[in-house]
């Protein structure tokens, strides 16, 4: 029986990926280079997958600490001007409103989506939240869905992850979680197996999630 959902943050409820990408992507145009997408994408969902400095002109690097202020307040500056993903607010109402537990697992730290969840109006919405600051070892291991599970007091097989990430889907699995993956437009080229559900948006609510995992509404 299915009590709970644990959902991903970054790239499943707000679309922070994109900006940075598309921040960062810019920054590789200034010096006259490229920032492979594959390359990003090993590491989305998780920390320290993939390093984007290490392709910058060593000018660029020595002088990381500007660079880095700069690239943050202007992908904080973007995301502040988006909304959530679209259908998430509706997903996330009804799944409360149903009577299921909710959490977020994610490899970001709490005060980061403490900041956005708060902007938009979504804390209430979770009962548990399990961060980058609680772990030893964040995604794609297991660490962040088997204590999210936890503290939501269920077992991995009474809930449902919701990602958009290779690295995000890998860890629910592992942690006994079934899984729908929602892609966004920077993790959707990612090889996804084939026995993972996924979905092209948020479209149909919580009963088009659900039917995508196979569970009754």
């Amino acid at each position: 029986m299915l009590r709970a959902l644990v959902f991903d943050f970054d790239g499943t409820i707000l679309d922070t990926e994109k900006a940075e990408f598309l921040r960062w992507q810019a920054l590789y145009g200034e010096h006259g280079l490229t920032l492979d997408l594959g390359e990003w994408q090993q590491g989305i969902g998780t920390w320290g997958g993939f390093d984007p400095w290490h392709g910058l002109p060593p000018a660029v690097r020595e002088d990381r600490e500007r660079i880095a202020q700069r690239l943050s307040e202007e992908v904080a500056s973007d995301i502040a001007r988006q909304d959530l993903r679209p259908g998430v607010r509706q997903v996330l109402d009804e799944a409360r409103e149903a009577g299921y537990l909710l959490a977020v697992a994610t490899s970001s730290d709490r005060e980061w989506v403490e900041k956005w969840l708060g902007r938009h109006g979504l804390r209430k919405h979770f009962r548990a939240m399990a961060t980058r600051d609680d772990v030893a070892r964040v995604k794609p291991n297991p660490e962040l869905y088997s204590l999210a599970v936890g503290l939501l007091g269920v077992r991995p097989a009474e809930a449902l992850a919701v990602e958009d990430s290779l690295n995000g889907a890998t860890a629910a699995v592992a942690a006994g979680l079934a899984v729908v993956v929602v892609p966004n437009d920077v993790t959707a080229g990612q090889p996804f197996p084939e026995e993972w559900p996924l979905l092209p948006g948020f479209d149909g609510g919580l009963a088009k999630l659900l039917a995508a995992a196979g569970v009754p509404s």
